[in-house]
């Protein structure tokens, strides 16, 4: 067998023998093998990139940021585990032993349990920024931020457990494999865990999202009426395009392998050739989900844009940079008192995504 996002083998990616052979030989197999190890590198690469101008840089250490540097933190664990996904694949078989078994699939289920959960805490923070400004300022601070993330990965590992306790090795007469062993009746309790990760690992965690944003959206809009400046049209604009792009890109990657889980659950589709090769793609497409965030980052994100140009392109004149963004940091401290106060009365978004 091949192991699965999440060990959520649905029905059309059968647990046969036959079937995993038949597929090995196909261009199906292979061109998702390519895909895993391309989304590995572009996803390793970018996160490190991330994680690292967070820490290296003074002003990139805000609230907004810590979270961005726990999901990028999940996302890199994820991209060690891949290439051992893409190994079974390729070999049909499962060559790293029991252990290392249970831990690619705590970490690969892990990965999409505290990428949304830091989503929708993200989420929460930015309702926090736009729709409280004043009341929320005791909350949204660096050390609190930090406290949350840590109590996201232990929610994380609490709703994975179901990964952690039944993951193992299954033999076969040409190798073993690394999949979920579920107790019996394994059919029910395959069908109950399909339905437990889509609500408690895509489903709620969304509606948060959207609720969250949709206050966002209609607080920026009433505030734009009554405050007519450049700037508040422009904050507006980032803001509403920070919104649709973010939301609209994780549904993208992660709505369709859902949609698959849950309909092989419930029978309303059946198996074909064409159904296999469409989820190896979703699955791959949820996956790339995580290389996707840094390349947003850079394109929403000034902040985020400049500190990668200057490890990227510019490393040479980093200093002078540095140098520079010192003498903003003096001059914005001196003036802090001010534009805090004109920030919290025009509600405006202050984000680093």
């Amino acid at each position: 067998t091949s192991l699965c996002p999440m060990s959520q083998r649905p029905l059309i990616w059968s647990c046969g023998n036959e079937t995993d052979q038949s597929l090995t030989k196909t261009s199906t197999v292979v061109i998702t093998i390519i895909m895993y190890f391309v989304v590995c590198a572009i996803g390793l690469c970018g996160n490190a990139l991330v994680i690292y101008v967070i820490l290296r840089y003074a002003k990139m250490k805000t609230v907004t940021n810590i979270y961005i540097l726990n999901l990028a933190v999940a996302d890199v664990l994820f991209m060690l585990s891949l290439p051992f996904i893409a190994l079974q694949l390729a070999l049909v078989h499962w060559p790293f032993g029991a252990v290392l078994c249970r831990l690619v699939m705590t970490v690969d289920s892990l990965n999409q349990f505290t990428s949304i959960f830091c989503l929708m805490v993200m989420s929460i923070d930015r309702y926090l920024a736009v729709v409280h400004p004043i009341k929320s300022t005791k909350w949204r601070k660096p050390h609190v931020a930090k406290t949350i993330n840590l109590v996201v990965w232990v929610v994380s590992l609490v709703v994975n457990l179901p990964i952690i306790i039944y993951s193992g090795l299954i033999t076969k007469p040409d190798g073993c494999f690394c999949t979920i062993v579920w107790p019996e009746p394994q059919e029910t309790y395959y069908t109950a865990f399909m339905f437990y990760t889509f609500f408690l690992g895509f489903f709620l965690p969304l509606m948060v999202i959207c609720l969250c944003y949709l206050f966002i959206i209609i607080k920026v809009k009433s505030s734009g009426i009554r405050v007519s400046s450049s700037k508040r049209r422009q904050s507006e604009r980032r803001v509403t395009r920070m919104v649709s792009i973010v939301v609209a890109v994780f549904v993208f990657c992660w709505l369709p392998f859902y949609i698959f889980n849950v309909t092989s659950v419930t029978g309303t589709i059946s198996t074909t050739p064409f159904l296999r090769s469409m989820f190896a793609f979703v699955v791959v497409l949820g996956y790339a989900n995580s290389c996707a965030n840094p390349i947003l980052y850079a394109f929403l994100s000034q902040n985020f844009k400049k500190s990668f140009q200057n490890v990227l392109f510019l490393n040479c004149a980093l200093d002078g940079v540095e140098h520079t963004d010192s003498k903003q940091d003096k001059s914005r401290i001196m003036n802090e008192p001010t534009e805090t106060r004109n920030t919290l009365l025009n509600g405006d978004l202050q984000t680093s995504i």
